[in-house]
């Protein structure tokens, strides 16, 4: 039987929760989550159509290893959850002067349809950036992505050992500035420069770095059949098998604290959850703000949280679709990269944007059907944006930009099946509305995300606000580090349990019992 004190609570049941809730279950605590949503999957989403649920939030599933790994430390396989179908064309993407270019997940196919695009020359660029990104992506990920809490101290010997990946990292170059020194041909620097925005920066302020992306591409990209949504299940019930109990609907409003060590979640419900560990799967700047109550705003600092990363607007909506030979990823770029960013950089609507489309019914052998889901994602600014109308514009934006580039709608979604950034800030309490917490830009950036231990004993972190970052994978790894800290710190701390503090619950309360707060230190 598990230690009494053995108790912790998960706020929040995105993918870095559910990560963290199966693995503490599985390791024997007791583990509650709390979810001011109905289902899990926080920012893995869904919205209703007439074609079933379609997703409204990640779609593109890669680092396919690290969901393998957190199944088979509890014992399972991912394949007997989820079905996970490996897409052939990564992304199809098109230009307004009608060319377009698949990616594929074998390097050599991609290289050919490089030079078929764009002739020889670019097909040598693209295999230079393609061993650069290889090298990035080798010689980062066990000490920066897979690590706990990188110090810039101990990269800085990793890099020593490794001089090559100095002059791979272009460590004074942004993003956008080492991809006109990598590629002659415009259109790549603008494909491969979006992946700033898989983190929510833009290619003109984020580091070089952000290059080691397309390795993560290339190394496959699946399909979760259902929706993304699925695997958020699939995580929800193994961890129910485990013992692991879930409150959908349920809002957590304050983190009490005793001795300074955290000992209870308070819920809008009035219900008084003892534990001794919580894992906030929210945004950071929630708790730098006091949203979970004034006594764990310090948790994290300022620089953890400021300044924000991007916000988008995201339609959901089931329709038939004509006039583009969809692949089951798409982008179609705007004419000038630099005007989008130049408007997202001054907080407003991109008048000129880059859309990805996700036809979800969509892939490798599958047949047509009418009408099928889409999901379509425009980059926004994090926060409020006052317009009254910004609604209205974006459906104008978004569809007579696809109309321009040959694609059609019937019926052309409604303003209802459309997610604003300010509505992001409503479903994400304390975010703004950015979806990946703190913005990418800076080479330091990367360094100032706060870590899996806050600053209160008993309190972790996780989520793509949180170090290794944003992404569906990242996510998931920020979840394993949580609950390595707080199993390695429950073996360090096994032999001197707490007994009964003044004032309050011991922690060593068998239940997580409904209990009026009594007066504490919050």
């Amino acid at each position: 039987m598990p230690n009494p004190t053995d108790t912790a609570v998960v706020i929040g049941a995105g993918i870095a929760g559910l990560s963290a809730a199966l693995r503490l279950s599985h390791a024997g605590l007791r583990v509650r989550v709390i979810d001011m949503h109905d289902a899990p999957g926080g920012k893995m989403r869904t919205l209703p159509s007439a074609a079933g649920p379609v997703d409204a939030g990640p779609t593109v599933l890669t680092m396919r290893p690290v969901f393998e790994e957190l199944f088979a430390e509890v014992g399972e396989r991912l394949e007997d959850h989820v079905t996970l179908h490996r897409e052939t064309v990564l992304a199809r993407h098109w230009w307004a002067d009608g060319t377009s270019l698949d990616l594929f997940d074998d390097t050599e196919r991609s290289a050919e349809a490089v030079r078929l695009f764009a002739g020889e020359r670019a097909e040598a660029e693209f295999r230079a950036f393609s061993a650069r990104a290889a090298r990035l992506y080798d010689g980062f990920d066990a000490p920066m992505m897979q690590s706990d809490a990188p110090g810039l101290r101990g990269l800085s010997a990793h890099v020593l050992r490794h001089p090559r990946l100095i002059r791979d990292m272009a460590p004074l170059k942004t993003l956008a500035g080492s991809l006109a020194a990598q590629f002659s041909d415009p259109r790549l620097r603008q494909l491969f420069g979006r992946y700033a925005t898989y983190v929510g920066g833009s290619p003109y302020r984020s580091p070089a770095i952000l290059g080691l992306i397309w390795r993560s591409e290339a190394n496959g990209v699946w399909r979760v059949q259902g929706g993304m949504h699925r695997l958020a299940q699939a995580l929800r019930d193994l961890s129910a098998k485990f013992g692991a109990e879930f409150s959908f609907g349920e809002r957590a409003t304050r983190i009490e604290q005793q001795d300074g060590h955290v000992s209870a979640v308070h819920l809008q419900s009035g219900e008084r959850l003892v534990c001794d560990r919580v894992v906030f799967n929210g945004d950071p700047k929630a708790l730098y703000e006091g949203l979970l109550g004034p006594g764990v705003a310090r948790a994290v600092e300022k620089k953890a949280v400021l300044p924000r990363s991007l916000s988008a607007y995201v339609w959901a909506f089931a329709a038939q679709a004509k006039g583009c030979d969809l692949s089951h990823h798409n982008v179609f770029f705007a004419t000038d990269p630099k005007s989008e960013f130049d408007d997202l950089a001054a907080g407003r609507m991109p008048r000129d944007p880059t859309l990805y489309l996700c036809a979800q019914d969509r892939g490798d052998g599958i047949p047509s059907i009418s009408p099928e889901r889409f999901e379509i994602i425009m980059n926004g600014p994090a926060g409020e944006i006052p317009d009254t109308e910004e609604a209205q514009i974006c459906q104008t934006r978004t569809f007579e930009t696809f109309r321009r580039l040959g694609l059609t709608f019937s019926p052309r979604p409604e303003t209802s099946t459309l997610t604003t950034p300010s509505a992001f800030d409503r479903l994400f309490p304390g975010s703004d509305g950015s979806l990946y917490g703190r913005s990418p830009h800076g080479m330091m950036a990367a360094f100032h995300r706060p870590k899996v231990r806050s600053r209160i004993p008993g309190l972790y972190l996780a989520g793509g606000g949180v170090h290794p970052g944003a992404g569906v994978p990242m996510a998931c790894l920020s979840g394993r580090h949580a609950a390595a800290a707080i199993l390695g710190d429950r073996a360090s701390t096994s032999t001197s349990r707490r007994t009964v503090m003044p004032g309050g619950m011991s922690t060593g309360s068998a239940t997580m019992a409904k209990r009026q707060s009594p007066s504490s230190v919050s």
